[in-house]
């Protein structure tokens, strides 16, 4: 089972408050690159992308102050998934043009209601998670020496071996390893700091 994504309970209330310009920044960091990327998936060019990521941020802004969790209203997430469908959907009813689609079937996606469960949801989480993953690595990257991050990158990432990433960074195999693990368990608590909440 997939762990799904959340945003903190705690961002959602700062979000609420119009001078909080730093839970706007945090807010949009995480949340752009993946509405664009699940946008594009669905057929929509840069241009129209862009635009709806703008529609969308207003939308968020009118009305956070309505939006309570419940288990009968579902998680924000979710919310935010049926919000940026319907702001698709309504793009392509303006438009009045068929939008080819890669991942996610636009047809179906205008003719049914959002899926709680599904390819929707999937494509959404995933790119949640790669956010995630980006936003937690700039911050641990930070952290750490350049070398550390080298050995992680190379052994986690990359798929060098430990072998072969010890002698191309000069390290001891047993450092290597070391930086993979640390890096790692930094990164999961990086990730769980930015998931607490809802």
């Amino acid at each position: 089972m997939t762990l799904t994504p959340t945003t903190r309970a705690s961002l959602l209330l700062r979000l609420r408050d119009p001078g909080d310009h730093e839970a706007w920044v945090e807010f949009v960091s995480l949340y752009e690159p993946v509405i664009y990327r699940v946008l594009r998936k669905t057929g929509l060019q840069d241009a129209d992308a862009l635009e709806m990521l703008q529609e969308l941020f207003l939308a968020v802004n009118r009305n956070i102050g309505r939006w309570e969790h419940g288990a009968e209203r579902g998680s924000f997430r979710g919310w935010l998934r049926r919000v940026t469908r319907n702001l698709v959907v309504s793009w392509v009813r303006r438009q009045k043009r068929q939008v080819t689609t890669s991942s996610l079937d636009l047809d179906s996606l205008l003719e049914s209601p959002p899926a709680v469960d599904g390819p929707e949801t999937d494509e959404f989480d995933r790119e949640l998670r790669r956010a995630l993953f980006h936003l937690a690595s700039e911050q641990v990257r930070a952290e750490v020496r350049p070398q550390t991050w080298q050995a992680f990158w190379e052994v986690a990432v990359s798929g060098t071996s430990v072998a072969d990433a010890s002698i191309k960074l000069g390290m001891t195999a047993g450092a290597v390893r070391v930086a993979k693990c640390r890096i790692i368990a930094r990164l999961r608590e990086v990730v769980a700091e930015m998931e607490k909440g809802t």
